[in-house]
């Protein structure tokens, strides 16, 4: 008998500004209870993820953008890339003008905006790779 595998989707953001400032979220529950990360979560049934992608940045930053403005960056799937299980989450690129207002909310500790010259240790989950693919693209 093969067993299978249930999959959990998710859409993160990289919001960029212009003049090189990324916006992350201090993550309010675990995992990485604390650690610093993009905004995200989890789709809603029925829901896109480009969809999903503008709904979560709003509701853990403040920050609303139109999902025609969210540029896909690609899908990061590989296992154990999330101790709770299988995720997959696709990444979109937000630019948005310096100075853009931010409330935390939802499920957010705290949200800062970080110079990428000078970014928090350790981002959560594969977060640092899905930076690095936004800002080297």
């Amino acid at each position: 008998m093969t067993e299978t595998e249930t999959t959990r989707y998710t859409a993160d953001v990289v919001a960029l500004t212009p003049d090189c400032s990324v916006l992350l979220i201090e993550r309010d529950w675990p995992p990485f209870e604390g650690a610093w990360a993009l905004p995200g979560g989890h789709r809603d049934l029925g829901e896109s993820s480009r969809e999903a992608a503008a709904r979560e940045l709003a509701e853990e930053t403040g920050v609303h953008v139109a999902t025609d403005d969210l540029r896909e960056i690609g899908t990061w799937d590989q296992p154990g890339r999330d101790p709770r299980g299988r995720y997959s989450t696709d990444a979109y690129l937000a630019v948005v003008p310096a100075g853009t207002r931010i409330v935390a909310g939802d499920d957010a500790r705290t949200a800062r905006w970080w110079p990428l010259d000078a970014l928090p240790e350790r981002l959560a989950f594969d977060h640092a790779d899905i930076l690095r693919a936004a800002t080297t693209s």
